[in-house]
């Protein structure tokens, strides 16, 4: 699978760690910034990582901001675009077995390197189970379509 990481200088010191957590589950990783740590809007790099996974030319993406919080809230607002903000593991396996999540959001200023990798894992290992979550998921996206 191919994983796009995009991030705001808040999100750049954990970054690495979710890179490398990702190569060394097998995926590609395509990383979009920013670089450094000079002061960035979050919302620039979330519409520009989440118009991969909507165009296909990713099937995820991993947002990392401060928070989390930024880049989730300006990702929903994009058409097709599932983003959980998570600070757990068990909330990165369900928001892929029941919610079918796209995108994944950690917050640099929430969790720790290790935290963040077991996250990683659980996103990328768990499987959308479907069946009476897909109605679920369905749901979201007429209200995207009607809103």
């Amino acid at each position: 699978m191919k994983f796009v990481v995009a991030n705001d200088h808040g999100g750049i010191d954990l970054k690495p760690a979710v890179c490398e957590k990702l190569e060394e589950l097998g995926q590609e990783v395509v990383h979009l910034g920013t670089y450094n740590k000079d002061s960035c809007d979050y919302s620039d790099f979330a519409v520009k990582a989440c118009e991969k996974v909507v165009n296909g030319d990713a099937d995820f993406a991993v947002l990392i901001c401060g928070t989390g919080l930024g880049m989730s809230i300006s990702a929903n607002k994009m058409k097709g675009i599932r983003a959980a903000c998570v600070s757990e593991p068990y909330s990165a396996m369900m928001s892929r077995a029941h919610n079918n999540a796209n995108v994944l959001c950690l917050g640099a200023r929430v969790i720790g390197t290790e935290v963040c990798k077991m996250i990683v894992e659980e996103f990328v290992t768990t499987q959308f189970e479907g069946g009476r979550h897909q109605k679920r998921v369905d749901k979201i996206s007429k209200i995207e379509e009607e809103n």
